[in-house]
């Protein structure tokens, strides 16, 4: 008898080396495999006639074998299958390729089930390579799984039902009270009908049951992880100096840039550690939120440390924010890799003292030896592209620390509450005024020509370009590379432009150079990969060009595309692809359709799924097997308000009827950190 953490080589018909195909497909015991859930579902319950269906539909017929089986030899290695059934009015002429076993399995006169693809003529019809059964042995519901070359889903199904023939009656992960509220079906029913489902109603009962336990282990994962009570904490703003802040500002904050920073100030002068995501599209100002933030608690005395991912991107919030608290006494320091050993030993040292009020930097910021005297607010850029422990060792270096959190990848709402299911949330929807619409083309490489003409027009008004290429250097491959594309540029196309190349290989300072040469308007060209995609500020750049656009992803594209509009003048984004992929196609569509960053990421969301959206290695966000967050957001809001019910009477899901749910959230986590 076999259990659910048995080997899988120990289930009949599998074996040492069907045991090792199945473990290319990441299953390797008999829990792994029952979680294996079908992709699809074939419905043969409904059946029909070859007269009541339409040519190139795929049907269900029930037929009879009506001639014997034909062999016909096309070639060594290709044998040809070739037959008549007949449903009792049409025959239907069937070809089967290279499938002996399943030609000479097949009786005259006995009745069968086809299924596939159907081309009808006048007088008769033809399946090629329908799937055939006995018709006693035809089952209603056929799932399909993601098989392999080795495997097919019908020899994956098969050892699924062998598996659940000899498993005992599954635990119940649920209590009754649970499942009766949220009217769910048993956990025994669930699995074994999403397998073998008898009906189609008893499939989505399946269906219901599997995607709301697997979403409710998430919700309780996470805000097990996440939601440690809110820390008390001293660091408390007495005073609010906004009003002061907004007479610094050569511009009127949005009403979304003013709530966010009333968020801010209304957190940081409570009891308790402020915990907040400011979430905005690209140039909606979060930089000014962040410093309406920073300039009242400086004046409250304590000090400030922003982190971001990338040297550049904080170079850039270094000369924002400066720019903006330039008529006040706040003194601001950059802490770099790249910071000159002399220079970090005295920024470190002022940091100690209290002399720095505010400082920005990279990973550089929690090394070991950088101490604050009075640290009181911590703020992250673009917070996924963090690990965890980065995050947090910052915040520990101060106590009670405040926490803001800002990010310009936009989430749909639905995610942002899973994963960032402990912060407050501020949302900035409205752009600065005088922002125009980024005027989005896509076009094929046949433009190329007229391209060349449009940027050297833009340049010709003093403005500047983005070429953005996916490759650093050339490969084994038809994609413009940064390197070469930015030699050939310079010799034929733009001869006697200044072009200027950015890309990750370069040294930081290399990096630094191009872009203050490109910021000062001495590069009038920069040629790049996405190194640019967060963080370069430049208001007189107003023509993006990304080469080979099908091979980024969509939120990617909207990225880049926000580093032009940043001035007054009209600017434009140009999207060349060759691709002739239905796909691609689709999704250059949606980023010439749309301009609105959340609804592009809702997209984004739907066609690569929440793992590739984040990168699950950094984000640790477990993958999901059956639920989806995007379409079972409204299942995700009910998940939600049971995992609230079960941890307001059991925080530490200590009582023993809640220790199987206590057991999935650990395997689900553990999981998610083994990927």
């Amino acid at each position: 008898m076999i259990n659910l953490n048995s080997d899988i080589k120990y289930i009949k018909g599998v074996g040492e080396k069907r045991a090792e195909f199945f473990k290319k497909l990441g299953i390797s015991c008999v829990r792994e495999l029952i979680s294996y859930y079908p992709r699809k579902y074939q419905d043969r319950s409904q059946r029909t006639t070859v007269r009541q269906c339409q040519s190139g539909e795929t049907v269900c017929i029930k037929a009879t074998l009506a001639t014997p089986v034909k062999e016909h030899m096309i070639r060594k290695g290709l044998t040809l299958f070739k037959c008549n059934f007949t449903d009792g009015e049409t025959i239907i002429h069937v070809t089967i390729f290279n499938n002996k076993y399943l030609a000479k399995s097949l009786k005259q006169y006995n009745e069968y089930i086809l299924y596939g693809k159907i081309e009808k003529n006048l007088t008769s019809a033809e399946m090629n390579s329908p799937e055939i059964e006995k018709a006693e042995n035809s089952i209603g519901i056929v799932p399909v799984y993601p098989a392999s070359e080795k495997l097919s889903s019908k020899a994956i199904s098969k050892i699924i039902k062998t598996a659940l023939e000899n498993l005992d009656p599954f635990e119940e992960t649920l209590q009754a009270e649970c499942r009766l509220k949220y009217a769910l079906v048993s956990k025994d029913f669930a699995i074994r009908q999403i397998h073998f489902p008898d009906s189609a109603d008893n499939l989505e009962k399946a269906k219901r049951r599997l995607i709301f336990e697997e979403l409710l282990i998430l919700q309780l994962g996470l805000l097990k992880l996440k939601s440690k009570k809110k820390d008390q904490t001293s660091i408390q703003i007495k005073k609010n100096f906004t009003n002061e802040f907004y007479k610094l500002l050569p511009f009127t904050p949005t009403n979304a840039q003013a709530n966010a920073v009333s968020d801010c100030i209304k957190d940081m002068g409570g009891a308790y550690a402020m915990n907040r995501l400011v979430q905005g599209d690209v140039g909606s100002g979060k930089t000014a939120v962040a410093a309406g933030a920073i300039y009242s608690a400086v004046k409250n005395g304590f000090q400030c440390a922003l982190m971001a991912p990338t040297e550049i991107l904080a170079s850039q919030h270094m000369d924002t924010v400066s720019n903006l608290l330039t008529e006040t006494n706040i003194h601001i320091d950059l802490l770099t890799g790249s910071t000159p050993a002399k220079e970090k030993r005295e920024i470190k040292k002022r940091l100690a003292n209290g002399e720095t009020d505010f400082v920005i930097g990279t990973h550089a910021l929690i090394q070991n030896d950088v101490e604050f005297k009075n640290l009181g607010l911590v703020i992250t850029d673009e917070q996924h592209r963090f690990g965890v422990n980065q995050r947090t060792n910052l915040a520990k270096k101060g106590n009670g620390v405040h926490t803001l959190v800002m990010s310009a990848t936009p989430i749909p709402r639905t995610l942002a509450l899973m994963i960032y299911g402990d912060l407050d949330i501020s949302v900035l929807n409205e752009l600065p005024a005088g922002r125009q619409k980024i005027r989005t083309d896509v076009v094929d490489s046949r433009y190329h020509k007229r391209i060349y003409e449009f940027v050297k027009k833009a340049i010709a008004r003093n403005e500047q370009a983005y070429i953005v290429c996916p490759l650093v250097e050339e490969g084994e491959t038809d994609l413009k590379p940064a390197v070469q594309y930015a030699e050939m540029l310079s010799e034929t196309a733009f001869k006697g432009y200044n072009i200027g190349l950015l890309h990750g290989k370069m040294k930081a300072k290399e990096k630094e150079q191009v872009m203050t040469a490109f910021s000062n308007g001495d590069i009038k060209i920069l040629v790049s990969t996405t190194v640019i995609e967060v963080g370069v500020d430049v208001p007189a750049a107003t023509v993006m060009v990304i080469e080979n656009a099908e091979r980024f992803g969509l939120s990617q594209l909207h990225q880049l595309r926000g580093r032009v509009g940043r001035g007054k003048a009209q600017s434009y984004c140009i999207l060349v692809s060759d691709s002739k992929s239905e796909t691609a196609q689709n999704r250059l569509a949606i980023m010439k359709n749309y301009s609105d960053g959340f609804k592009i990421a809702d997209e984004d969301l739907k066609q690569r799924g929440p793992g590739d959206f984040f990168g699950n290695r950094q984000h640790g966000l477990p993958d999901l097997k059956i639920a989806d967050m995007l379409t079972d957001s409204e299942m995700l809001a009910l998940c939600r308000q049971a995992a609230d019910e079960i941890l307001e009477k059991d925080y530490n899901l200590d009582m023993p009827e809640n220790k199987p749910l206590a057991d999935a959230i650990s395997d689900m986590f553990r999981n998610s950190a083994n990927n």
